[in-house]
């Protein structure tokens, strides 16, 4: 009975593991301006959401860094123009920019970056999107993320 009972609770413990909401990625970017994924679900469920952001490539990041934004859709490009002046130093992005919900720092070849935000900031009737703030990229390097 006592073994039954170990097997019941450790097959709940599993299965409860595995409903649990996935609360962080990791997204991969290259030398030929890309990122591993276009879209991104968050679960409502989640507290905080974690992103790893990996650089697969060659090249170094003044050549062809990397980073990841979070922002609201409509504000993608404009984060993305007033950055331009910013520099490298400060990711491409303006100091003190409010609507940057969430970034990484710029990344070069091999090397990694994370970011947590707290996903009570996310609104499920708004439309969100991430980029890559380096000049130019943001043409290729997008896509959207979803609170679900």
């Amino acid at each position: 009975m006592f073994a039954k009972l170990v097997a019941v609770s450790l097959l709940t413990l599993a299965s409860s593991q595995l409903m649990a909401a996935e609360c962080e990625t990791t997204i991969d970017s290259t030398d030929q301006m890309s990122f591993s994924t276009k879209a991104m679900e968050i679960d409502k469920s989640c507290k905080t959401f974690t992103v790893k952001l990996t650089h697969s490539g060659n090249l170094p990041k003044n050549v062809m860094g990397h980073n990841w934004v979070l922002s609201k859709e409509a504000d993608m490009q404009p984060i993305a123009t007033d950055g331009l002046s910013a520099g490298i130093d400060k990711n491409y992005l303006k100091e003190g920019d409010a609507r940057v919900i969430a970034h990484t720092k710029v990344i070069g070849a091999k090397e990694t970056d994370s970011v947590t935000f707290d996903v009570s900031k996310l609104d499920a009737n708004e439309k969100y999107g991430f980029f890559c703030s380096f000049p130019g990229h943001i043409s290729m390097m997008k896509g959207t993320v979803t609170l679900k």
